[in-house]
Formats: structure tokens, C-alpha cells, sequence
């Protein structure tokens, strides 16, 4: 089983991200981070660039400890003599020469021969070593260079004192098969490659990154470089806590470990989405949002049951809490029993738990999301609730600038459904006015209040009104996404109250209209 370190360039490739820059207190956090983390290089930055950077590679270098700190440089001796200097502070220190590989940045970017890269590799890598003994080469583009050549630069760099080579696929072109062939090759074929670690940088560009490392892995690489989140150039580089956790979670596959704590995966992946304003997408994996949450009733059956049903790891182990039960349209009644238990409601019955169940499905399909404050309305309302004299079937209304309210509303009762439209000084008024045309009921509003249950643009209205009905005081209310629909409700669990404390069925004074 081999160590596979971890190279973490959030702090130099990650940084490259459009819009993002962080400053130097950001990435001493951030690189404290990574060494709680327990990755063995940070490549702290490109010193030659700017003050600041040189700056931040110091500090880092200063006062972080454990990894190895790295410093970028170009195969120019004024990069390499920067880089040494920002490094200086550093209990283990890297310096990481690059230069390119393949023919299209040899004609168009730096306009060299092959033998010019070659000579300007072998100076360079020699003078970073007479500052450490830990060099990194890498030649940019190597999935689009000829393997011929990349053989005679890698040799030469190992001839020179390299210890570490690098083989990027700076723009995300190669196919897993492909790559971990080229990493194959060039173990095979590099005089000395046998004595050096091999490692992957791999971009996103087809959404390979994570792919091609690992099959790169597979094919005897011993490092990988990687980035928190995925963030960098274009699409990204390789995600960092995808890539450990495969290697983690299917050891049977890769037999191989890295020293990553990785119940600091969460945190550190939180830490920088915040410092670099780079939001994770709810369905990234490891870290998103989604990434161990369950909607579907099938899948959440499942995880009642046993959690490896559908989980291939725990959430604990990344450092978030345990998988949790999205309430949604697609969940069962299963879960829904299971929420309400955690919520504090076991001794409900099975009638109640069925009409809340049903009441929760109507909610699902208006709301992405069913809140736990959602449900606690919901189960506030059932609790309450009377014998059904009378049931809201449907509500429209019609209300804007310089014209009348006016409302249409249906209600069933036990001799049949009734509809009927009133104007008013509003659409709860209107709807008001309908309801009592229908019902025949004398009822005097007293108060109304109109409160939002959890948040959002999609969150719950819940208005309770009190009324008087010959000499009675009855207080009713209602749920719902549409504050007028709310309104109704609770004018009609004010109704269904009425009727339940009388003697004579008020269904059967309903008089047609």
C-alpha cells in the first residue's frame, strides 16, 4: 500500500479562478487550514508575480507548519531566486519549475526550439537546487505533446536534480485511459523515473480531473495535485476531497492512503468557498449541500433501514452531520413518520398521521422544500381540527390598482358544493363575503394576523383570525403558500368550530344560491 500525497494548490492554481482574490491573511488562514488537514505540500503561490504574493509565500512559509510550503517559478533564474527567498522562512521548502511541453505553447507562447526548452530546464532546475533538495519540474500541456520529447525533457530534469515530475494536462483533454497510459509510459521509458515520485495535475475542462488522477493513481503516480472545492483555471483542477475520498472509500480498488484528517474535509471546503466568495454547488459531491441528503421515498426507506443502503460513506467522516431526510415531494410516509417523531410528535395515531401525510403531499407540490417549521404548522392545524362540515374546494380572486376585488369560492358540505362571488375592500375581504353568502353563518370578524412560517419566497402563510357568532368567540386558522387561500382556511376552520358546537347540522340550513 503506498502513501499518496497530496498536493494542494488552492493557494496558487485556485486562486487563478476568474474573480477571485485572496489577500495575504486569507491564505495564512487557509494554508493553517491545510495543514490541519494534513496535506504534505502547499503550494503557497508564484513569488515573482507580485509583492504580495511573495509576501504570502513568506508568511506561509514563516508560520505554518508541517507540509512542505511551495513556491512557483518559471525556468528563469530571476523566478527561481524569488522563490528561494519567499521560501527562506521554511522548515521543508519546495520550489516547483515549470516550463511547457507541447508544440502549440512552443510555437505560440514561448517561442522556443525544443532544444532551447531543454537547456533552459537543465540550468534551471540545477539552480533550485542549490537552494533545496526538494525540486518539482513540470512541462504544461503534456496530453497534447509528443511523448518523445516529453521523455527527453522529464530525463533531463531528473539528470538535473528534480525529485518530484510533474505530468499536467493543462487543459483537461485527456481520457482516463489515455492518461494513465502516458503516466505508464514515461515511468517506463524516463531513465531515473524509478527513483522520483510521479505526479498528476489534471483541469476539468470535460469533467475528467478527478477521473484522470485517480487512473493516473492506478497507473503509479505518487502524488496528487489538487484543489479544495475543485477551483481554478476555467473549470477547475482536480477536487481535492474527491480525490481522497475515493481513495479512501474504495481502498479494495486503489489499495493505496493518503495522511488526509478527513473529518476536516467539510470545514476546509466551507473555509474557502467563504474566503474566495466561490459558492459549492448543492451537488457537488463530498461537500455539497445535497451530498448526503435524501428525498426520494424509496431512498429514504432505505436509510432508515441501514444508512449503506444509500450512503458509501458516512457524513461523520467528512466532518458534517449525519445524512439528514429532505421532506419533498418525492418522500414517503415513512420518513414523514420518522420526522415527526424527531420533531417531538410519537403519539400521534395513524388517522392523523394520514391526513397529515396527505396534507404534506398538497404542501410538497407547491414547495421545493417542506420545512420542520412547516410541519409543526401542519401538525398544529390537524391537532385542532374539528369535524369537517365544511371543506374549502377552491378560491379565485381578482384584485389591482383602481378596480373592485372581487372572489369566487366553492365549499362542499354533506348535501353537495356550493360557489358563490362577492366583491370587497380587498381579496380577503371578498373572499370573506363569498364564504358568508355560502354558509348563511352570521359571523363579525374580530381580529386577523398574518404570519410567514420559516423563509423565503415560497415560505408558508398562516393567518388565525377570532370571530363572534351569536354570543360565541371561535378562533380559527390556516396554512398555505397563497396568503388569500390562508385567509379562507382559516375562515372556514372558524365554520367547521360553529358547526361542531351546535346541536343542528349547519350543512343542512346551506341554502342554494
Amino acid at each position: 500500500m503506498a502513501h499518496i500525497r497530496i498536493f494542494d494548490t488552492t493557494l496558487r492554481d485556485g486562486e487563478q479562478t476568474p474573480g477571485v482574490a485572496l489577500d495575504t491573511a486569507q491564505k495564512i488562514e487557509i494554508a493553517k487550514q491545510l495543514a490541519r488537514l494534513g496535506v504534505d505540500i502547499i503550494e503557497a503561490g508564484f513569488p515573482i508575480t507580485s509583492q504580495g504574493d511573495f509576501e504570502a509565500v513568506q508568511r506561509i512559509a514563516r508560520e505554518v507548519q508541517g507540509p512542505v510550503v511551495c513556491a512557483l517559478a518559471r525556468t528563469a533564474r530571476a523566478d527561481i531566486e524569488r522563490a528561494a527567498q519567499a521560501l527562506e522562512p521554511a522548515s521543508s521548502g519546495r520550489i516547483h519549475v515549470f516550463t511547457s511541453g507541447s508544440k502549440i505553447h512552443l510555437e505560440y507562447m514561448l517561442r522556443k526550439s525544443e532544444e532551447e526548452v531543454l537547456e533552459a530546464t537543465v540550468e534551471s532546475v540545477r539552480l533550485a537546487c542549490e537552494y533545496t533538495d526538494d525540486v518539482e519540474f513540470s512541462a504544461q500541456d503534456c496530453t497534447r505533446s509528443e511523448l518523445g520529447f516529453l521523455i527527453r525533457l522529464y530525463g533531463a530534469a531528473i539528470q538535473a536534480g528534480a525529485t518530484t515530475i510533474n505530468i499536467p494536462d493543462t487543459v483537461g483533454y485527456g481520457m482516463p485511459e489515455e492518461y494513465a497510459a502516458l503516466i505508464r509510459t514515461l515511468r517506463e521509458r524516463i531513465p531515473g523515473a524509478d527513483a522520483v515520485h510521479i505526479s498528476t495535475h489534471c483541469h476539468d475542462d470535460l469533467g475528467l480531473a478527478v477521473a484522470n488522477s485517480l487512473a493516473a493513481v492506478g497507473a503509479g503516480a505518487t502524488q496528487v495535485e489538487c484543489t479544495v472545492n475543485g477551483i481554478g483555471e476555467r473549470a477547475g483542477n482536480a477536487s481535492l476531497e474527491e480525490v481522497v475520498m475515493a481513495l479512501e472509500t474504495r481502498k479494495d480498488v486503489w489499495g493505496h492512503h493518503t495522511q488526509i484528517v478527513t473529518r476536516e474535509l467539510y470545514r476546509t471546503s466551507r473555509m474557502v468557498s467563504m474566503m474566495t466568495g466561490t459558492p459549492v454547488p448543492p451537488n457537488k459531491a463530498v461537500v455539497g449541500d445535497n451530498a448526503f441528503a435524501h428525498e426520494s421515498g424509496i431512498h429514504q426507506d432505505g436509510v432508515i433501514k441501514a444508512l449503506e443502503t444509500y450512503e458509501i460513506m458516512s457524513a461523520e467522516t467528512v466532518g458534517r452531520d449525519a445524512g439528514v431526510l429532505v421532506m419533498g415531494k418525492h418522500s414517503g410516509r415513512r420518513a414523514f413518520r420518522r420526522t415527526l417523531e424527531e420533531l417531538g410528535f410519537a403519539e400521534l395515531g395513524d388517522d392523523q398521521i394520514n391526513a397529515l401525510f396527505k396534507a404534506f403531499k398538497d404542501l410538497a407540490d407547491r414547495k421545493r422544500t417542506v420545512t420542520s417549521e412547516d410541519i409543526r404548522a401542519l401538525v398544529e392545524v390537524e391537532t385542532a381540527r374539528v369535524p369537517q362540515t365544511y371543506t374549502l374546494e377552491a378560491v379565485q380572486f381578482q384584485s389591482g390598482t383602481h378596480m373592485t376585488p372581487v372572489a369566487t369560492v366553492r365549499l362542499r358540505t354533506d348535501t353537495g358544493s356550493y360557489e358563490e362571488a362577492a366583491t370587497g375592500d380587498g381579496p380577503v375581504d371578498a373572499v370573506y363575503h363569498a364564504l358568508e353568502r355560502i354558509s348563511q353563518v352570521p359571523i363579525a370578524l374580530e381580529a386577523y394576523e398574518i404570519r410567514s412560517v420559516g423563509s423565503g419566497k415560497d415560505a408558508l402563510g398562516e393567518v388565525s383570525v377570532r370571530v363572534s357568532s351569536e354570543g360565541r368567540s371561535v378562533h380559527g386558522r390556516g396554512l398555505s403558500t397563497d396568503v388569500v387561500e390562508a385567509s379562507a382556511k382559516a375562515y372556514v376552520d372558524v365554520l367547521n368550530k360553529l358547526a361542531a358546537g351546535v346541536a343542528r347540522r349547519l350543512g343542512e340550513s346551506v341554502a342554494t344560491p
